[in-house]
Order: structure tokens, then C-alpha cells, then sequence
């Protein structure tokens, strides 16, 4: 069931003129890669952690840096960035810390999304 709501959301987040502009460059898949794909989610997990679990999460709305990672890529692209875009794209309200339930998900997103682009040999 859970698996069946990642793809409806993807499919919405891919008709978004904004977030379907977002794809790993080369040099990001390059990175998966070399760390492999364990090592990148033990990565998103512990950014959603940090970042976006809180109730109140630090500098909200401006925590998740545009590159330097596979993951902040990705967490543009499936619009998993901050609390505010949760809200509007996934219906994970704010101002309460996430559940482990909510976690799973939002990581499963960006897994998701991460894998469909180690696939495509094209950035289209």
C-alpha cells in the first residue's frame, strides 16, 4: 500500500514544471556509485533525521542545500526539502516531529526516485 502511494505521489512530483527540472548530474551518480545505494540511504536517513524530523526543524524552508548531494537532489525532485512542501505534496503536517512511520516513507521516496535515475542513462 505504501508503495503504491510513492508512485501516485511521484507521478504528480513529475508534472510539476519545478520539480521534474531536478536529476543526478553525472558526477551525483558517479557518487552512488562509489558509496553504493546502502550507504546513500543510510545518508537520506540520517539527513530526514536531522533536518526534517523535528517539530520545529532549523532554518526551515531553507535547511536542504540545491546540490552537493545525491540526496538534496532528490529531496528537491520529490518535494521532501522541508516542512512546508511535505505538507503541500505529501500531507505530512508541520509543527509536529515526524513519526518513524513518516520517515520510512519520506526516505522510501527519495530512494525511490534516486533508483529511477541510477536507471536512466539520459538526464532528459
Amino acid at each position: 500500500m505504501q508503495n503504491q502511494r510513492v508512485e501516485r505521489v511521484l507521478e504528480r512530483l513529475s508534472k510539476s514544471n519545478f520539480r521534474s527540472k531536478f536529476y543526478l548530474k553525472e558526477k551525483d551518480k558517479e557518487y552512488v556509485r562509489e558509496k553504493g545505494i546502502n550507504v546513500i540511504e543510510e545518508h537520506a536517513r540520517d539527513f530526514i533525521e536531522k533536518r526534517l524530523a523535528p517539530a520545529f526543524p532549523r532554518n526551515d524552508g531553507k535547511q536542504t542545500p540545491m546540490r552537493g548531494h545525491p540526496v538534496f537532489t532528490a529531496q528537491h525532485a520529490t518535494a521532501c526539502c522541508c516542512r512546508g512542501c511535505l505538507y503541500k505534496w505529501h500531507k505530512i503536517p508541520k509543527n509536529i516531529e515526524l513519526s518513524k512511520e513518516q520517515k520510512d516513507y519520506i526516505v522510501e521516496v527519495i530512494m525511490t526516485w534516486i533508483k529511477r535515475q541510477m536507471e536512466n542513462q539520459k538526464n532528459v
